[in-house]
């Protein structure tokens, strides 16, 4: 039985969707004006993992994540390289696939674009309007608040702070300050629609609300985000008429302590991390924390995920799994229904390679190995030939192999002297030796 958190209610409810045959799951996607950080890639991987989850309870799941193709950021990109908006666009949509290939995350079974929902976009203004809840002023279309009684149900927010945390130009010509902007009058040179109201584009709220309409329906199970989109993002999708049963959320990445920002430097680029930490690496080091708490990363923390993968990795070297038991993966299982508990499923995950190791029938060994590699998937870890994964970042693999060899020579003729001396050649290629008997194998060292 699934649990999960609900921001709407705040507390750990069990998840039970709308037609126990069909899951129904969007989450917020980025604004391709720029390279994905470390930030980006943690939703991506969190709902990753719930969409596998969900997969293994449900019939069918339907997972939607969004690309918001226009927006303000997109064009300031596009003026500084003078360049269109779509190029933008394209270029960092394509940058953020790649880089969450690298980090194991499936694609979703939708991936709706903004643009390519500007009729349905204004369609629903237009019902908004009709139902007194929005009104046109000087080009635009803003939602009236108070026309809401139930606004801030989801955020618990009170009216001042919802002011300071909604980042909205308090125009004069709002019927209240807190109102915001379904559509927008654009320039001429600036990517545009035509439309009742005039020449403009959608506001950023609106875009989510017409997609999840437009793909999943009415009335949708889960949806998801960065705990910093609960207000005012999804606050203002509820008024627009979004319904979802459960809004799950994920914490902030800090840098060393410190909230990450351009103007601290400290923007960690995920295809930078990923020029000398491997994919698998950086997603196990974003499920070592539980997915509501903040994560912090660390120059340690890539090191710390390569060593764990090099334990897990290494119990399943040389084995080939069989059928797993249900009471071998049972912890495993337990700990993901239990609200998503990643840190506890890793944990799982090192008492199995445990047993593992520890035991000496094959039959055993071999049962393990598949509740371990069967668990791992449903992290989206433990995919790799693990012997492949061992030698991962090794210059010259051929040179190693000769070296570990004379190695191996050498103590079979008990010329220790000679032994050692290649060793500490090997290590100084960042290659440890192993030795089990007679025989000898290698690893790159994380």
């Amino acid at each position: 039985m699934l649990r999960l958190f609900n921001s709407m209610g705040r507390r750990v409810e069990r998840f039970v969707p709308h037609d126990p045959h069909h899951v129904r799951m969007y989450v917020c996607g980025p604004t391709v004006y720029s390279f994905a950080h470390i930030g980006n890639a943690r939703p991506a991987v969190v709902f990753d993992v719930l969409a596998r989850v969900c997969r293994a309870h449900f019939p069918r799941v339907t997972y939607a994540r969004n690309i918001t193709d226009v927006d303000d950021k997109i064009i300031v990109a596009a003026t500084a390289e003078g360049v269109t908006c779509s190029e933008i666009a394209a270029r960092f949509t394509n940058a953020y696939h790649a880089d969450l290939t690298a980090l194991g995350v499936e694609a979703p079974d939708i991936e709706p674009r903004a643009t390519d929902h500007i009729a349905q976009m204004i369609a629903m203004i237009e019902d908004l309007i009709a139902q007194g809840r929005a009104y046109r002023i000087k080009g635009h279309v803003l939602f009236h608040i108070p026309g809401f009684p139930a606004y801030g149900r989801l955020s618990g927010a009170n009216p001042d702070e919802m002011l300071a945390g909604a980042r909205v130009e308090v125009a004069p010509w709002k019927r209240d300050p807190l109102d915001f902007v379904l559509w927008k009058p654009a320039q001429v040179i600036e990517p545009g629609w035509e439309s009742p109201w005039g020449y403009g584009r959608p506001g950023w709220h609106i875009e989510c609300s017409a997609m999840i309409r437009a793909h999943l329906g009415e009335r949708i199970d889960i949806h998801g985000g960065g705990i910093d989109l609960r207000f005012p993002h999804h606050e203002n999708e509820i008024a627009q008429g979004t319904d979802a049963r459960f809004w799950v959320h994920n914490g902030h990445v800090t840098i060393s302590g410190a909230k990450m920002s351009k103007s601290l430097g400290n923007v960690l680029r995920v295809r930078d991390l990923l020029a000398d930490t491997p994919g698998e690496a950086i997603r196990y080091a974003l499920l070592a924390a539980h997915y509501r708490q903040p994560l912090d990363w660390t120059p340690d923390t890539p090191r710390a995920a390569r060593a764990a993968l090099d334990r897990l990795y290494g119990a399943l070297r040389d084995l080939t799994p069989t059928d797993p038991l249900a009471s071998d993966m049972a912890p495993v299982q337990a700990a993901l229904d239990d609200d998503l508990n990643t840190p506890a499923a890793l944990s799982a995950l090192h008492a199995l390679a445990g047993r593992l190791n520890a035991s000496s029938d094959p039959g055993r060994r071999a049962a393990l190995a598949a509740a371990l590699w069967r668990g791992g998937a449903w992290l989206g870890l433990l995919q790799q030939d693990a012997a492949a994964w061992m030698r991962a970042g090794a210059d010259d693999p051929s040179r190693i192999d000769t070296l570990v060899a004379e190695r191996a020579q050498a103590r079979a003729q008990r010329a220790w002297t000679r032994a050692d001396a290649l060793r500490d050649d090997l290590a100084a290629l960042g290659v440890e030796v192993e030795d089990a008997g007679d025989q000898s194998r290698w690893r790159m060292r994380a």
